[in-house]
């Protein structure tokens, strides 16, 4: 393991998904999923998210289109608050899902704005009016 790249990525992890989950899934990890958890943290977070051409917000950006394209609404979910700790604003998320529903299918994107508005409306950022 590279050292320097797991710290990086643990920083990274933090400060895009957040102390406590970071260290919840890291207290959870055992002897069958550790190995994958500092190979994650190092290779994605420390890595990916560790080079800075590309800041924090468009990388979150990204990747709620590109974990959309692969269905995967759990870890959409997940980093759709990481974009908003990113600073992904409201607007942004809303156009976010445009293109998706464009290029993944109108399904898609209906999921997505369904999973959005929950969490936008649980975090305070959009008013529940139906």
């Amino acid at each position: 393991m590279n050292k320097e790249l797991f710290e990086l990525g643990i920083k990274q992890r933090k400060s895009t998904l957040g102390d406590e989950y970071v260290e919840k899934n890291l207290q959870k990890a055992d002897a069958f999923n550790l190995p994958f958890q500092e190979a994650m943290t190092e290779w994605c977070w420390g890595f990916g998210w560790g080079d800075d051409t590309i800041d924090a917000k468009t990388r979150s950006m990204m990747n709620l289109s590109m974990i959309a394209a692969l269905g995967k609404m759990e870890e959409w979910e997940l980093h759709l608050k990481g974009a908003i700790n990113n600073g992904v604003s409201v607007e942004e998320i809303r156009s976010i899902i445009h293109v998706i529903a464009i290029y993944c299918g109108v399904p898609q994107g209906v999921e997505c704005f369904r999973i959005a508005r929950a969490l936008l409306t649980e975090q305070g950022l959009l008013a529940d009016n139906n």
